[in-house]
Formats: structure tokens, C-alpha cells, sequence
């Protein structure tokens, strides 16, 4: 065994020579090297190879961790969202829906209205389930919209004296058509809007005395007649039983008394038909 060991050692250092002849006109080089030198040139070139290759193929998979990395976050921060953004609409809508009427519900609602997983269906289901949201809200918007818009209530507190439709003239005795109804009410009483809208007139004519006009939107007017005073102007905004003139007897009149007229698309209506509730 120790002569094997010996024989071992002593061929590790046998030099072997490596002749380097170069291009030009120059003497040849001869390099003699242990044995052992050139396995061990061999063997440090083989690792550095190796360790090469290693961290080229950890920097190619970092990337594309990387990569992968950033993609599912992006994917988590919109779930995220999408998630947050339901559970809010469901706080709203549980919130509206325990007022437990449509009144309160269009009065109320505000429209100043996103083991293994699939990913990408999962978020296509969540989207389409926002979409629903907000055609849900979209909905409500406009029904809030024609609710806030169409007349509501008595303008002022007092009996009907004078109905829609056909009727005898207290001037002259003729058959003609009576275009709203009269209330009658004490003197100076508050006149209050029957609907949200915009003042477009608000001056005196002949037949009606002070007169009020109210644009509401979706198609709807309302008219105000006889007023003892007008208390607001052209332009001004105004809600659902804010006070807008005060009773009397202006105009052609018999008495203290508010003519109250309904419109819907340039066509009179009953004003009966929107009475009911309050202003």
C-alpha cells in the first residue's frame, strides 16, 4: 500500500511538456508542468464552468420569479380592490334596504354613485359582478332622478275647492276647462314646491296674479298661481318643500286660494293624481 502510495505521488509530479509554437517567425515555447498541475488546471476550469453556468441559470430563474412575482400582486391589489369595493356596495345597499320602502330607499340612496385558484376567471366573475353593481346603481340613479323630479303632496295646507277637468267659470257662468285645481288656504300661508327643480318664472301676469313656475326635469312642471308674494326668483334651485310664495288672492281670483298645476311633457295633468304623500 505505501509503495502505491509512493508510486502515486511520484507520477503526480512527472512533468509533462507543452510545446507553444506561435503564428510568427518565433522559437517555440516549451513549458513543462507536473502532472498534477494540468488535472488541477482541468479540474478549476471544470468548477468554474459549473459556477458559471449555475449562477447564470439562478439569475434567469430570479427573473422569471421576479416577473411572476410582480404579476400576482398585480392580480392580489385588484382583487383587493374589486373585493373592497363590493363589500362597500353591499354595506350601502343592505344600509338602503332596510328603510324598508321605495320613498325612503330613492330619498336616501347616494349615486354621486371591481388550494389552487384560478386567477384570471376568478377576476372576470368578480368584474362582471361590478359591472352588476353598477347598473344596479345606475338604476337607482334614475329612479331617484324621476322620483326627486315628480310633484309630491299638497303645495299648501288647505281644501280643494276647484277640481281638474270641466267646470262652470265663477265669472261668467260658461262651461271651460279648469287647468289645475284650487286650494283654498288662509291669507299669507306658506306655498312650498312640490318637487325638486329650477325657478323659470316667478313674475306677475293678469289672469293669475304672482305667478311661480317650476322646472323638475324628467319632463314634469309645476305651476303656482295667485300668490299674495313671491319668495323666489328665476334660476334659483329649489327642494321638495322649500317655501316659494305665500297665499292670496292676486289676478282674477275669488277668494285666497292656490291654483296648482301639474305638466308632464307640455300636456296638463290631474294634479289629484300627485297629492298623495308629503311636500
Amino acid at each position: 500500500m505505501f509503495h502505491r502510495m509512493k508510486w502515486l505521488f511520484k507520477k503526480s509530479f512527472t512533468p509533462i511538456t507543452i510545446m507553444v509554437v506561435p503564428h510568427a517567425n518565433l522559437r517555440s515555447i516549451n513549458l513543462k508542468i507536473p502532472a498534477i498541475g494540468v488535472l488541477t488546471s482541468i479540474l478549476f476550469s471544470m468548477v468554474g464552468t459549473w459556477y458559471v453556468f449555475s449562477v447564470a441559470v439562478k439569475g434567469l430563474e430570479y427573473e422569471s420569479m421576479s416577473r411572476k412575482l410582480d404579476y400576482y400582486s398585480n392580480q392580489f391589489s385588484q382583487w383587493n380592490a374589486t373585493v373592497s369595493a363590493l363589500k362597500q356596495a353591499e354595506g350601502d345597499f343592505r344600509r338602503l334596504f332596510s328603510l324598508n320602502s321605495k320613498e325612503n330607499v330613492l330619498e336616501n340612496v347616494d349615486t354621486s354613485f371591481s388550494g389552487a385558484v384560478d386567477l384570471k376567471n376568478l377576476m372576470l366573475e368578480l368584474l362582471k359582478t361590478v359591472e352588476s353593481v353598477d347598473e344596479i346603481k345606475d338604476y337607482l340613479r334614475t329612479q331617484k332622478d324621476i322620483y326627486m323630479a315628480t310633484p309630491k303632496g299638497y303645495p299648501v295646507a288647505g281644501n280643494i275647492t276647484s277640481r281638474f277637468g270641466k267646470r262652470l267659470s265663477p265669472f261668467n257662468g260658461e262651461n271651460v276647462f279648469h287647468s289645475g285645481i284650487d286650494i283654498a288656504s288662509s291669507p299669507g300661508a306658506p306655498v312650498r314646491t312640490t318637487a325638486d327643480g329650477v325657478v323659470s318664472y316667478s313674475g306677475w301676469t293678469t289672469n293669475s296674479g304672482n305667478v311661480i313656475v317650476i322646472e323638475h326635469g324628467c319632463g314634469f312642471s309645476t305651476i303656482y298661481a295667485h300668490n299674495k308674494k313671491n319668495g323666489v326668483k328665476v334660476g334659483q334651485r329649489v327642494k321638495r318643500g322649500e317655501v316659494v310664495g305665500y297665499v292670496g288672492s292676486t289676478g282674477k281670483s275669488t277668494g285666497p286660494h292656490v291654483h296648482y298645476e301639474v305638466w308632464k311633457n307640455g300636456r296638463h295633468m290631474n294634479p289629484q293624481k300627485f297629492l298623495q304623500g308629503r311636500s
